[in-house]
């Protein structure tokens, strides 16, 4: 009887070495070809950048609020400022009228001793002093025969009709106005002279 063995393949030797045992040279080596990156990381590239897009746009809007809040706190810090000035200077002035006010029938007495000559020797130099205080004090007096009539600034006590005025005007001044500021302190006492055709008029009609 004869035993039959079945062969099989051959087994696949390879010769993976890479100095040639027979002629001792240095094999060369096929480069085998990287491996390409996965799509997938190239179609997560955009995905990844919409992020950020979206949070740098946030930043930029929460930066122009910021920056719309800054300017709105300096403007109203302004208007603060200036609303505290514009309130103490209204203090400062009406504290100056009322005791200043109590200065003016001296001021008054100086000026008719000045119109009858008798401000002389010391009690003019008290006299200069003393209006040289008030002036520093911010006082002003205003009032000249020839102006313009203003029931603002005046206080007509005589009144008449004149063919030398062509319109309300301050002929004489009985008593000088004074002023702080824009705060009228006491108005100028005047007489006061209208155009004459106007009085007539006044009369033809009222007969």
């Amino acid at each position: 009887m004869t035993d039959v063995h079945e062969e099989g393949p051959e087994p696949v030797v390879r010769d993976k070495r890479r100095i040639d045992p027979t002629t001792g040279a240095v094999r060369e080596q096929a480069q085998q070809p990287a491996p390409a990156a996965p799509a997938a990381d190239e179609a997560a590239t955009p995905a990844s950048q919409a992020p950020q897009a979206a949070g740098q746009s946030e930043l930029e809007t929460q930066l122009a609020e910021r920056t719309a809040d800054l300017q709105r706190l300096s403007a109203e810090y302004a208007n603060y400022r200036k609303r505290v000035d514009r309130d103490r200077e209204a203090v400062r002035e009406a504290a100056l009228a009322n005791v200043l006010t109590s200065f003016l029938p001296v001021l008054d007495d100086i000026d008719r001793a000045r119109s009858h000559g008798e401000l002389v020797g010391g009690f003019k130099a008290v006299a200069d002093s003393l209006t040289s205080v008030i002036d520093k004090l911010g006082l002003t007096r205003f009032g000249e025969a020839g102006d313009p009539f203003d029931p603002t600034v005046h206080e007509a006590l005589m009144h008449e009709y004149s063919d030398d005025v062509t319109e309300a005007t301050c002929v004489t001044v009985l008593q000088p106005g004074f002023r702080i500021g824009e705060r009228i302190v006491r108005p100028a006492r005047v007489a006061v002279a209208e155009p004459a055709d106007s009085g007539a008029g006044a009369g033809g009609s009222s007969e």
